[in-house]
C-alpha cells in the first residue's frame, strides 16, 4: 500500500528578465536584468489529481506572469522592497501555503551575484 497523498512545491527556477531596481543612478535610469528563483508550497495534495484539467490545478504559467508582472510594475529603489512585495503577492494565490523566493541582480559586481532570500508561511 502507498500513501495516495504528498506535499507538492510548484518551482520556477532561473527565471531571467530585466526589472527596474537599484538606487545607483544607472540603475535608475535603464532597467537591469534579475534572476527569480520561487517555490511554492501548496500542501498536501493528492498523488493522481482526481481530472486532467489545468483548471484544477495551480497554473506555473500564471504564477510566471504574476512574478514578471510584480517586479516590473514599478521602480524600487531595494531588493529588500522587490521580494517582500513578490513574496506577499504570490501568497495571495489560491492554495498557497508557504513562500520562498530569492531575487538576484546578476551583474552588479563582476564577480559575484548579489540576491536575498525570503521565506514565509508554511514549510
Amino acid at each position: 500500500m502507498f500513501n495516495t497523498s504528498g506535499n507538492q512545491i510548484l518551482t520556477l527556477a532561473g527565471l531571467r528578465f530585466d526589472a527596474n531596481l537599484g538606487i545607483l543612478d544607472q540603475e535608475k535610469t535603464a532597467p537591469q536584468p534579475i534572476q527569480v528563483d520561487a517555490e511554492l508550497n501548496l500542501g498536501t495534495q493528492p498523488l493522481l489529481p482526481s481530472d486532467d484539467d489545468i483548471h484544477h490545478v495551480l497554473d506555473y504559467r500564471k504564477v510566471r506572469q504574476i512574478i514578471i508582472n510584480e517586479c516590473r510594475a514599478e521602480h524600487v529603489n531595494l531588493l529588500e522592497t522587490l521580494i517582500g512585495k513578490l513574496a506577499h503577492r504570490l501568497m495571495q494565490l489560491p492554495g498557497v501555503l508557504g513562500v520562498r523566493v530569492k531575487i538576484a541582480k546578476l551583474e552588479i559586481f563582476d564577480d559575484c551575484e548579489v540576491a536575498i532570500r525570503v521565506e514565509t508561511g508554511q514549510w
